[in-house]
């Protein structure tokens, strides 16, 4: 019998067996990303464009709605406003006056924003299953 033949994994083959063939290091190596596709983990598929291969996962977008973000940004400047009020005659005559108006600024766009999101949250919601065409 020769060595590449010893080496073949058959179905007959126990553990012990596959083991000695393989080592143990392969083994748990194979274990281990088997386990990770148990996980989840998405299917690869291979796209070519011109000469370069890229690898590609068949993965569906986060549905975020944004309100949360919007949120914490606004809270962000209201807070820099609350921040900035006891340096206002200071700013002001520095010339950074200019400060607390980006803060209101940042603030206002933010409220505006959190209603936008809201209300869009809100349509999707009471529409499942229609999204926006791209």
């Amino acid at each position: 019998m020769s060595e590449h033949e010893d080496s073949t994994i058959r179905d007959t083959d126990g553990p012990d067996t596959i083991e000695r063939k393989i080592g143990h290091r392969e083994r748990e190596r194979l274990e281990r990303s088997l386990r990770r596709h148990e996980f989840g983990r998405p299917e690869v598929t291979e796209l070519e464009l011109g000469k370069k291969t890229h690898k590609v996962a068949k993965v569906e977008p986060m549905d975020v709605d944004g309100v949360r973000t919007i949120t914490a940004g606004t809270i962000f400047w209201g807070v820099a406003i609350i921040a900035l009020l006891p340096f206002l005659g200071t700013l002001n005559d520095s010339g950074r006056g200019w400060w607390m108006w980006t803060c209101f600024a940042g603030f206002g766009l933010g409220l505006i924003g959190l209603e936008y999101c809201r209300r869009r949250r809100n349509a999707l919601h009471s529409q499942p299953g229609k999204r926006r065409a791209r």
